[in-house]
């Protein structure tokens, strides 16, 4: 069966994390059998790392604050997470299945496929914005 996106859905939480006066800073979406469902949102990253499972597979859509001495700016990741203990046809499937994705999550600046926890840690995603993001004033001040 073909996969599908329930996309009133996932757009409500895709539009929660994008809105500068919300505290959501991530939303999860995750397979229901073949469709795609939100599979939660909220403030704290670590909450969303939890749902990263070896037997899960699931796109992120986080907003990380980024920027040097001169400006912040929040910055849009989407993770596309696949866990150890997902089959060969499952993961070959998730790289189709995530056009339906960016149907809904269209505004990211960086796009991260990740099967390690440890490419999951905040310091590790906001430094690689941090180099996709142009200029960097940092050094200047030092």
């Amino acid at each position: 069966m073909a996969t599908r996106i329930d996309k009133e859905a996932c757009r409500e939480s895709y539009n929660l994390v994008r809105d500068d006066n919300s505290d959501i800073n991530w939303a999860a979406f995750k397979y229901d059998g073949s469709m795609i469902v939100p599979a939660g949102q909220g403030a704290d990253y670590e909450d969303f790392k939890k749902l990263c499972t070896d037997d899960e597979r699931l796109f992120g859509f986080v907003r990380i604050t980024t920027g040097d001495a001169m400006s912040k700016r929040a910055k849009f990741t989407l993770i596309t997470w696949i866990g150890e203990n997902i089959s060969g046809l499952q993961r070959a499937k998730i790289s189709t299945d995530k056009t339906l994705v960016k149907d809904v999550v269209q505004n990211f600046a960086k796009e991260f496929m990740i099967s390690d926890p440890r490419e999951l840690e905040e310091a590790y995603l906001r430094n690689e914005l941090k180099k996709a993001g142009g200029a960097n004033y940092d050094a200047q001040a030092e």
